[in-house]
């Protein structure tokens, strides 16, 4: 893994992406030389276009999620998303390249040219993912501790790294519950650093239930560190790994004493310009979806377009979110607040339209104009849910120390929630995304968001 910005990437995933881009800026580069002749008169012409296409087809490629990983995904399903970024990278290069001026020569023999060179690359990616993915070198991996929480980091292991090998548990001084079977437990005279030595670890994953009392043989993991093995312990790793920060394993003391929670005044300026810059130029964009939603709205059922809603924002304060409105005008008629579930009865026909397509959110742009919320952060809860979470949840009031968003790094990276351990689940995204928040990630967040709306992942 390495750090960028705060955010943790698999060092693969970001060679994944420099190279196709690298890949997709030399071959159009060549396709433009081949077609225009001589370098003075290609780069000045037809560079913009170069340029603009590989950074879209860096967009489209992330979206779809051809750089996610793939050990949980059929080839079928990645045809499917390689199928649906190459209808959106053709269209681009085909308009990207209907622009190149009028002098240019050969303009239609270079457009087919580019359209080629992008479908290579995009079968190439889905190539690399499925058929190479398991000559790489793998990572080994050493956990110390066979209790339930070392069980958990095993299983997590396996299904999130397809790289990661795990070669045993070592079992810790005084553990009283074992969850781990003696098959797979490293015993022996030999110590820890001994064990980690003779197995070749390249990583430590501290997974101990039990810490007091001598539990954990200080000495022994910094002489393991000193040896070159990268030692964590169970909370960052699952911070490294995820991007989420779990809350039955986390303490105060790491929330305080770590890195992160960063809320200067240069980070808060830098994000409302972006909010209020990609707010504008969203709702422009927007605005003919928005219209024709409207009419959509009002003639299906009576009752108004907009639905507004009391939620909490940043620093618990209560505001108005808009959105239009997707369900019946009698959908909480007890006047309880009720959550959505999976087919709800009380949505509409275009409800059910606009809340897979996430069209329903796009009112909120106009919240995020007046400062209430940001475009991206924790989604806004109601002040019912709110106080009860706040006292079944620990940690759930962190946050609302920044403002609640349109998207969320939760919201990506999970399925919606209408159950109190849904919004535990969600939690450990949101803290990570209050701790680690910049406006990097906010891309990062954004281009995802991109793949959830065309793949209807997790609307309801």
């Amino acid at each position: 893994m390495i750090r960028v910005f705060n955010h943790y990437f698999h060092v693969w995933t970001l060679r994944r992406i420099l190279f196709d881009v690298g890949l997709a800026l030399l071959a159009l580069a060549a396709v433009m030389m081949v077609q225009g002749g001589s370098v003075n008169m290609v780069v000045p012409m037809a560079g913009p276009q170069v340029l603009t296409l590989a950074m879209g087809m860096f967009v489209i490629n992330m979206a779809s999620g051809l750089y996610q990983r793939t050990v949980n995904r059929t080839l079928g399903e990645s045809c499917l998303r390689a199928g649906l970024a190459l209808v959106l990278a053709l269209a681009l290069t085909y308009q990207i390249f209907s622009l190149l001026p009028l002098g240019f020569a050969n303009s239609a023999a270079a457009r087919v040219s580019a359209m080629l060179v992008i479908s290579m690359v995009i079968v190439r990616r889905v190539f690399v993912g499925h058929w190479t993915g398991q000559s790489r070198t793998t990572n080994r991996v050493l956990i110390f501790g066979t209790g339930p929480a070392a069980q958990m980091v095993g299983a997590t292991l396996k299904g999130a790294d397809p790289l990661a090998r795990i070669v045993g548990y070592f079992p810790g001084p005084n553990e009283k519950q074992i969850a781990i079977p003696e098959a797979e437990r490293l015993g022996g005279q030999r110590s820890l650093t001994e064990t980690a030595r003779q197995l070749g670890v390249d990583e430590i994953v501290v997974a101990l239930t039990e810490r007091r009392s001598g539990s954990m043989p200080l000495r022994e993991l910094l002489d393991c560190k000193l040896a070159g093995i990268r030692v964590f312990d169970i909370t960052t790793y699952f911070e490294r790994m995820l991007g989420q920060i779990r809350i039955d394993y986390v303490n105060a003391g790491w929330l305080i004493f770590g890195d992160g929670f960063n809320q200067g005044l240069y980070r808060t300026t830098v994000k409302r310009a972006f909010d209020i810059l990609c707010s504008l130029v969203l709702i422009t964009l927007a605005a003919p979806v928005m219209v024709f939603t409207a009419i959509a709205i009002k003639l299906e059922s009576r009752g108004p377009i907009f639905y507004r809603q009391e939620r909490v924002g940043a620093n618990s304060r209560v505001f108005k979110v808009n959105k239009f409105r997707s369900m019946r005008t009698d959908a909480e008629k007890d006047g309880k607040p009720v959550w959505a579930a999976a087919q709800d009865s009380r949505v509409t026909r275009v409800g059910n339209i606009i809340r897979r397509t996430r069209i329903d959110e796009l009112p909120q742009l106009f919240n995020v104009l007046k400062g209430e919320m940001s475009l991206v952060g924790p989604r806004p809860e109601r002040p019912y849910f709110v106080e009860q979470l706040t006292q079944e949840i620990p940690y759930y009031a962190v946050r609302h120390s920044i403002k609640p968003g349109v998207t969320g790094w939760a919201q990506v990276k999970y399925q919606y929630g209408s159950t109190v351990e849904d919004s535990a689940e969600k939690l450990q995204y949101d803290l990570y995304y209050v701790k680690n928040h910049s406006l990097f990630l906010d891309f990062v967040i954004l281009f995802e968001t991109v793949g959830v709306v065309l793949t209807g992942k997790g609307a309801r």
